[in-house]
């Protein structure tokens, strides 16, 4: 086996700016980051082993809520009794 390969396929076990890194990823997840943010994600979940978790990690959850959670309608007359309560603590 390549000596290179084998150390460029090894993650690092720290990350130098864990918070940095998690908030890009989260704004990537959110639909909020650019292509250039989106290269820098994947280059460093291919090299950090903690952003390659908490990205694994949110994607899965974001996923599940995405399923789990479904829109219902509300009856018109919650909905009319609702407005009219918001109306009176005006």
């Amino acid at each position: 086996m390549d000596k290179n390969q084998n150390t460029s396929n090894k993650r690092k076990e720290n990350c130098s700016d864990e918070n940095k890194c998690f908030e890009l990823l989260e704004s990537i997840l959110d639909g909020e980051g650019t292509a250039d943010s989106k290269e820098i994600l994947n280059e460093k979940i291919a090299k950090c082993q903690p952003c390659f978790e908490h990205y694994h990690l949110e994607k899965v959850i974001k996923e599940i809520l995405q399923n789990k959670c479904t829109k219902h309608m509300v009856p018109s007359e919650l909905a009319a009794t609702i407005r009219q309560k918001i109306q009176d603590l005006k």
